[in-house]
């Protein structure tokens, strides 16, 4: 019996008891009993318990793991801006999202974490809630599971979905610096339920629940217009950061991501894979801040077209 049909038969028994109280004795007779939605496995957070495993991240896909170049310097300048950002409002919660997949998204997520990690002495999260296509995993190279989906259906608790480095010495910058205050919740088995799972608003729970514990917590999300997750993850966030790609993302997809958060605190685009860049460095990529985000892109694209 499908869930809808429970609840159609269920609202038609109320309805015949509020009119006729005979009803009543046949209602008690074929009574469909209430629906009832997974629960998170409650548990204290006990951060120096989770898991630790040997993570082996894609040096490639980790700019920020250097000491110099383009493209660690532009995720610095990213990072100042986030700090900017919470000088203005209160600030910690995250969501990165773009409107299409292979814009880079996850790329940008993984390393303004990364930075951020490097940059602090307390402990950043970075959850992956990309339940249709989890990548995040493979750039770390940690393990996928359990995770955010075992978690929100409820067959694991808060702590056993928490994993950090084993040993901070094993992921090392140039400066002998290591990894050990990043700590990472991955996605875990995905289905079809995902969304789902999702729309469950367990998720705000959890951000609630370990907010006291970290000084920033950013989540990488499905791609906006593909699914409809990322609006209900955005819920739990504090504010929203977009991603375009140069050359791939029209102007009218970053104008409908932006509207697609309309009821959120949008801190602007992140415009990745930049080919022509800025003249004070050779970065890969451009930070626009702001609401006006979507104009000044379409200005510098207007503006090469007419070159």
């Amino acid at each position: 019996m499908s869930r809808i049909y429970e609840a159609l038969q269920r609202a038609d028994l109320e309805r015949k008891v509020a009119q006729d109280p005979e009803a009543k004795q046949v209602a008690e007779l074929v009574a469909v009993p209430a629906i009832e939605e997974p629960q998170p496995v409650n548990a204290n957070v006990v951060l120096e318990n989770i898991a630790q495993h040997q993570w082996s991240p894609s040096m490639a896909s980790f700019p920020t793991l250097a000491d110099r170049g383009a493209g660690v310097e532009q995720f610095r300048g990213l990072r100042s801006r986030m700090f900017q950002h919470r000088y203005e409002a209160p600030l910690k919660t995250i969501l990165v999202c773009s409107g299409l997949p292979a814009e880079g998204k996850t790329f940008v997520t993984a390393n303004l974490a990364m930075s951020l990690a490097r940059n602090n002495v307390n402990n950043i999260l970075l959850i992956d809630a990309d339940l249709r296509r989890p990548t995040l995993h493979s750039l770390l190279g940690a393990p996928s599971t359990p995770g955010l989906s075992e978690y929100l259906a409820g067959t694991v608790g808060l702590n056993e979905i928490m994993q950090r480095n084993k040993n901070s010495k094993t992921v090392h910058t140039e400066s002998g610096h290591g990894i050990s205050n990043l700590i990472f919740i991955p996605a875990g088995k995905c289905d079809d339920n995902s969304s789902e799972l999702v729309a469950n608003h367990h998720i705000e729970e959890l951000i609630s629940t370990l907010s006291p514990h970290f000084d920033w917590i950013l989540i990488d999300s499905p791609p906006v217009l593909a699914v409809a997750d990322a609006v209900d993850i955005a819920r739990a966030a504090d504010a929203v950061l977009l991603v375009a790609r140069e050359g791939n993302t029209p102007f009218d997809v970053a104008q409908r991501t932006q509207a697609a958060f309309r009821n959120s605190r949008i801190l602007g685009f992140v415009l990745n894979a930049v080919k022509d860049a800025p003249r004070q460095g050779s970065y890969s990529y451009y930070y626009y801040g702001g609401p006006e985000a979507s104009d000044e892109t379409k200005r510098r694209k207007d503006k090469r077209s007419q070159a």
